[in-house]
């Protein structure tokens, strides 16, 4: 069980990359989350490369007498061309290996990591009809969101976590009172009242959607708090009946035992 843990987490971790590990592109609905994490890991490791996804590849040349630019020899190249070179090989090796293999064979015709880069946005984010399509299809799962039976809390939360920031990739603009108000909606009815204190006591105009969860898990906990004493109060009311009943019945049973009455001089 503990090896079969220890595999899902290091698959997680060669999707979703580390500090030193690569985040791989493995399909298409991964994009959005794959292009977000890459730049972040790209620009954590070393800026001059997404400089260079950025720019484009910059051609060695050399200057004629007439001031035309033709490309330098490579037996004319000093280190610092070697250095650029090298550098906007880097940065092409680093972004193919961030994709699948299944994935790297469609683009092997791209030589440079700018040309790369724009391929890649064009197939998975498509022209501006797929990506309208892609919004109108994230604000209906988004109107469409409710607790599922059996899902606990922090699934939930999880759920809408991951819907959210899907929308926000997609360029889908939801303000901040639509977002609160439709995490609280979708409890479930046992928190009602809950909703109801947190819609009167608190501006979802201002809120940020962590905020709202914070406030959500705050309520949560008091419940399981009051559930706790609740339990402890009627176990205790019980033990304490419990011990008037066998003291009583200790006695009542002894009928040797003797009561000492005083007696009252005249």
């Amino acid at each position: 069980m503990e090896s079969q843990s220890m595999i899902a987490h290091q698959d997680l971790d060669a999707i979703m990359g580390t500090t030193t590990r690569i985040p791989r592109l493995l399909s298409a609905e991964g994009f959005p989350e794959w292009k977000y994490r890459i730049e972040k890991y790209i620009k954590t490791k070393d800026f001059k490369i997404w400089r260079s996804i950025l720019r484009g590849l910059i051609r060695i040349t050399s200057t004629l007498e007439d001031d035309t630019l033709i490309d330098k020899l490579i037996e004319n190249y000093t280190d610092d061309d070697f250095e650029r070179v090298e550098d906007q090989e880097k940065v092409l090796t680093t972004l193919t290996m961030a994709l699948s293999p299944e994935i790297a064979q469609g683009f092997r015709e791209y030589t440079s990591t700018k040309a790369l880069w724009e391929a890649l946005i064009e197939v998975y984010e498509g022209n501006e009809d797929m990506k309208q399509s892609r919004q109108d299809m994230l604000r209906q799962k988004f109107n469409m969101f409710n607790y599922v039976l059996g899902e606990t809390l922090e699934n939930q939360l999880q759920r809408f976590i991951t819907l959210t920031t899907e929308m926000s990739s997609a360029g889908v603009m939801v303000t901040r009172s639509e977002i609160n108000k439709k995490l609280l909606n979708s409890l479930p009815k046992l928190w009602d009242m809950n909703v109801s204190v947190i819609k009167k006591t608190k501006d979802l105009n201002r809120l940020s959607l962590a905020e709202t969860m914070a406030i959500i898990k705050a309520c949560d906990l008091d419940d399981r708090q009051r559930e706790i004493n609740h339990v402890n109060s009627y176990f205790t009311a019980n033990l304490g009946i419990q011990n008037n009943n066998t003291a009583f019945s200790s006695f009542t049973t002894h009928p040797n035992s003797q009561v000492h009455v005083p007696q009252v001089q005249p």
